[in-house]
C-alpha cells in the first residue's frame, strides 16, 4: 500500500497529513471523531540528522500540546544515512534523541504506535518503529535490525553460516515473520480490511508497560506445542 492508500483507509473521515520531502506530518480523524497525530518516514529514504531532528521536533511539539491523543508513526525507510557529514555531527545521538522523544510522549499519556508498511533497518529502525510503544505491520513489510551481509562483515562469519543460523534463530534473523515470532511486532494487519477499525481495536486495548518479551515467549511456547503435536 502507498501512504495515500494507508491514510485513506485509516481516516475515512479525512486527514491533514502532508508530505515534507520524505517525511509526513499532520492529523487524522477516526470514525467517531477521535484525533490521531501522524508522523512518518517514507519512500525508503535513509534517516540522517536532518530527518531525525525534524521528527523529534514534531513529536515533542505534540507532547507540548498535551492532548493525550495517540501518535501513529508510519515507517518505510532505509537504514540511517551513511554519510561522513551525518556521522561527524553525531548521528547516533540524533537517533537516540528521536527514540527518547517517543518515550517521553508515552510517559505523557500519548500512545505511540508504529505502522511498518515497507522497509526499515539498523539504527533508523530502532529509533522509529521499535521505539514506539506498540509496533504493527502490513503484509510485505521487511524489517532488518542488520542484514546478513553486514553481519558477515562484522562477525567475520561466512554468509552461509549466518543464513543457516537465521533459519533456526528468529531473534537473529531479518524479516517480518521473525520479528513477529519474537514479539517485536504485535500484529500484522489485514490490508484488505479497514485500517481504521484495526487501529481503533488496538487503541481500545490498554497497554501496561513493555509486553514484547512476554508476547514473544507466548508465541514461542505456542509454536513448540504445535510442533510437538
Amino acid at each position: 500500500m502507498t501512504p495515500a492508500e494507508i491514510l485513506a483507509s485509516l481516516f475515512p473521515a479525512g486527514h491533514s497529513v502532508a508530505a515534507e520531502d520524505d517525511l509526513l506530518f499532520g492529523e487524522g480523524t477516526l470514525p467517531g471523531g477521535a484525533v490521531v497525530h501522524v508522523v512518518g518516514a517514507t519512500a525508503r529514504a535513509p534517516i540522517g540528522i536532518d530527518q531525525a531532528i525534524r521528527l523529534s521536533a514534531a513529536v515533542l511539539e505534540i507532547v507540548r500540546n498535551d492532548d493525550a491523543a495517540p501518535i501513529l508513526f508510519l515507517v518505510d525507510s532505509a537504514s540511517q544515512r551513511m554519510s561522513r557529514r551525518d556521522e561527524l555531527l553525531g548521528l547516533s545521538e540524533y537517533l537516540a534523541h528521536l527514540a527518547k522523544s517517543l518515550l517521553v510522549a508515552e510517559a505523557r499519556g500519548h500512545r505511540t504506535i508504529g505502522l511498518l508498511y515497507g522497509g526499515s533497518a539498523a539504527g533508523a529502525f530502532i529509533a522509529t518503529a521499535l521505539a514506539c510503544g506498540t509496533l504493527v505491520a502490513l503484509p510485505g513489510a521487511h524489517p532488518e535490525v542488520m542484514d546478513l551481509a553486514s553481519m558477515a562483515r562484522v562477525t567475520k562469519l561466512p554468509i552461509d553460516v549466518l543464513e543457516a543460523k537465521a533459519k533456526t534463530t528468529p531473534v537473529f534473523a531479518p524479516g517480518l515473520d521473525n520479528l513477529v515470532s519474537v514479539g517485536g511486532i504485535a500484529a500484522v494487519w489485514d490490508a484488505d480490511d479497514s485500517l481504521a477499525n484495526q487501529l481503533q481495536a488496538l487503541l481500545a486495548c490498554p497497554r501496561d508497560g513493555d509486553d514484547r518479551a512476554a508476547r514473544g515467549e507466548a508465541r514461542r511456547t505456542t509454536k513448540i506445542r504445535a510442533y510437538r503435536r
